[in-house]
């Protein structure tokens, strides 16, 4: 019961008078809204680079701290949060504060248990880590003198920054948590591409190749030798200090064998991952079964359309034939460009046949960087800047065209922009009512199951015309079915990374690059790709329930409306809030 405003401002000012704290009289959603702003401006402090990647300048100077000792601090600070969120009274509160106690109250206690692994003594991989950093500098505004001034505070201290990265990968190497050598040797060439004769072919020298307007040619001259200054004297000496350590040191320490089964507590870890990405409980092997029961389901479906294009052969030939026939590919980046460019296009305006609300913010298609193309995915969404000041990306990859599926473009396309990854995080930015943790962030298992179940959409949006484009689609649900196997497989089941690339080529069209660089990444990246087909399912089986309690009533407008309303959730909360629609259209009905 609400105690009415003069009855509060008493008791307010008697405990003032008595020297009280009147925190303690605060209401429980006050409280709570505090701690959540307090959580916040801790955790863009202490991660400058996810602050400057969303928008937020105040430590756009700074590199994260990643010394041990911050390590350890981080874990306490977080053990506080969870002391002072277990204070407040969560049956005070009500509507979207309950959801939001209910889902930080998890992310305090993941992220406290996953700190007893040590998982934070790997702190790069294959697609992303220090040896390209630079990257950075391409999601920043550099609009104002303090901008470049920022950037060149980070080239000047990046020593520290990466001094400290050595010193987590040597612990690691010490305690065996490191990842499989066949992941990790594709990094020294990434790291050879930082070592440059002339700072101005650095990439880290990217935001002075050009000036804003409204910078003087004295700044610009004057910024522009800081920078060549500041590469040569402390970026190019940090990469060669790091190449020198990763090619003696911590390349030869790495595992031979794939799988994160063989760092300490290596099943307990991966459990854990599979909880963390999923959201649910399910162990490995429940999601190895369902993994397995999905691809031969899928096959099944492929097989059809192999028989609908009447093709003669096998199955395996079928897929050769969809590898390797040139119909089925561009010769050339740019002709691969604009053909993802116009597939985008073309779903656009179709969106509001199935969404009721969309997001204010545009997103742009671009190319994959040509430093990273060759060791990452097929595509990838990059967000937009909280503030505003950039739009969402689709980046894709147009690195060997010649592998690049033309029948797979729409579904990729449909996950990574709209109606999938732009779609639904664009969105949940723009839900201002919710507690940053919420708008910003999210659930993988929600995120990319969204995504993944977008890609079913296709029909509905005036896409998957031919039985090929229909292949596609089933190319890369089979994609996210085989994840499950193969994750599981050689994190916890002692699968080697050959048995994976089998089972991928034995049910995918996907080419032998793709396949390759897929399985690397699960390898880099243990549990996320679990999120995936978990997430779409339970999405795919809560539509089909609502539909079945509706009947005619069931509005697929609406129904996305529902699942996209309060951001990206656990499964369990997107369960209860379906549930709870479902019966508020029933009783509304009856």
């Amino acid at each position: 019961m609400r105690i009415p405003l003069t009855i509060r401002v008493l008791l307010l000012s008697l405990i003032c008078l008595l020297g009280g704290n009147t925190r303690l009289m605060a209401e429980p959603a006050q409280e709570f809204h505090k701690l959540l702003d307090e959580h916040w401006e801790w955790q863009m402090k202490t991660d400058p680079i996810e602050a400057s990647s969303l928008g937020d300048l105040r430590y756009n100077h700074l590199w994260p701290d990643r010394s041990l000792q911050a390590y350890e601090a981080s874990h306490q600070q977080l053990g506080e949060f969870l002391k002072q969120l277990m204070a407040i009274d969560e049956t005070q509160l009500t509507g979207e504060d309950r959801i939001s106690y209910q889902l930080f109250q998890r992310k305090l206690e993941m992220e406290r248990e996953g700190y007893g692994y040590d998982w934070h003594l790997v702190p790069m991989d294959q697609l992303w880590g220090i040896q390209n950093q630079n990257e950075l500098g391409d999601k920043l505004r550099f609009e104002k003198v303090k901008h470049y001034e920022d950037w060149l505070s980070r080239l000047k201290t990046f020593g520290t920054f990466m001094d400290q990265t050595i010193t987590l990968m040597q612990t690691g190497a010490d305690r065996r948590i490191v990842h499989a050598r066949v992941v990790m040797q594709r990094v020294p060439s990434q790291i050879s591409k930082q070592i440059v004769d002339d700072p101005q072919q650095s990439l880290f020298f990217n935001p002075f190749r050009s000036y804003h307007s409204s910078i003087s040619k004295e700044d610009q001259q004057r910024l522009t030798q800081e920078a060549e200054a500041a590469i040569r004297d402390v970026v190019v000496p940090a990469y060669q200090r790091f190449d020198k350590f990763f090619r003696e040191i911590y390349l030869p320490a790495c595992f031979e064998e794939v799988g994160v089964r063989q760092i300490p507590q290596g099943q307990e870890f991966y459990a854990y991952r599979a909880r963390l990405f999923t959201t649910t409980d399910m162990t490995p092997q429940q999601i190895h079964d369902i993994g397995m029961s999905e691809v031969k389901r899928i096959r099944k479906e492929m097989e059809k359309i192999m028989q609908e294009v009447q093709f003669e052969g096998s199955f395996s030939e079928f897929l050769e034939h969809l590898r390797t026939d040139r119909q089925f590919y561009y010769d050339n980046a740019e002709d691969l460009f604009e053909a993802v460019q116009a597939v985008c296009k073309r779903i656009d305006p179709e969106l509001v046949r199935l969404f009721k609300t969309l997001p204010r913010m545009p997103y742009g298609v671009k190319p994959i960087p040509e430093a990273t193309a060759p060791n990452t995915t097929a595509a990838y969404y990059m967000e937009p800047a909280a503030d505003g000041s950039r739009a969402g990306n689709y980046y894709f990859n147009l690195y060997k065209p010649e592998q690049r599926p033309k029948y797979t473009l729409e579904a990729l396309s449909l996950h990574e922009a709209v109606p999938g990854h732009h779609l639904q995080i664009a969105l949940a930015m723009e839900l201002e009512d919710l507690p940053a943790f919420r708008r910003f962030g999210g659930y993988t298992a929600f995120i990319e199951g969204w995504g993944l179940y977008s890609e079913s959409l296709g029909s509905d949006l005036g896409l998957y015309k031919d039985p090929y484009s229909r292949m596609g689609q089933l190319t890369y649900e089979m994609w996210r079915a085989i994840r499950l196997v193969v994750d599981t497989g050689m994190h916890s089941l002692g699968w080697t990374r050959e048995q994976a690339i089998d089972l991928f080529v034995n049910n995918s069209a996907k080419s032998r690059l793709d396949i390759e660089n897929e399985v690397d990444r699960y390898i880099a990246w243990p549990g996320q790709a679990l999120a995936y087909k978990i997430g779409e399912l339970k999405i795919q089986e809560l539509r089909r329930r609502s539909e079945k309690a509706l009947g005619e009533e069931f509005d697929i407008r609406e129904f996305h409306d529902e699942v996209l309303k309060h951001g990206a959730v656990t499964l369990e909360v997107l369960e209860r809030q379906i549930d709870d629609w479902i019966k508020s259209k029933s009783t509304a009905n009856s």
